[in-house]
């Protein structure tokens, strides 16, 4: 196992030292000892961060990515969790398939009017639905 200083895990992860400290700090990663002021990283710790950005990705907060990585090396993801999200991302895919034909449609619209665009009402109709259906 290689050893990384937090300026290469930096540069190949992408992520800011100051995240990665920060990501000490609430237990997602740890440093193994330092070399000076500096924290050195097993490089095992770029699996972490790569599992990290994917669940931040997958809109898991990091302390949800937390609980899921744990604190030992290796990884036991929640798969019951993983397919929940995994639905709700297919029904926001879906959301966003309705949304962007409707955008589409109303900037190809040949009506002199929005308004008259019988179409349109109907996607405004929808919306307005929905969003009072949303409200508790």
């Amino acid at each position: 196992m290689k050893s990384l200083d937090i300026a290469e895990v930096a540069r190949r992860s992408g992520v800011k030292p100051s995240a990665l400290r920060y990501y000490e700090e609430i237990g997602l990663i740890h440093a193994d000892s330092r070399k000076g002021l500096r924290r050195q990283y097993d490089d095992s710790v770029l699996d972490r961060l790569a599992l990290i950005a994917m669940g931040q990705t997958a809109g898991f907060s990091l302390q949800e990515i937390g609980v899921m990585l744990g604190s030992a090396e290796g990884y036991d993801l929640d798969r019951q969790k993983l397919r929940a999200r995994a639905d709700e991302v297919q029904q926001r895919i879906r959301e966003l398939r309705v949304l962007s034909r409707a955008l589409r449609h109303v900037a190809d619209c040949t009506a002199p009017d929005h308004s008259r665009c019988p179409t349109f009402r109907r996607m405004m109709d929808s919306a307005l639905n929905r969003a009072s259906s949303a409200k508790p």
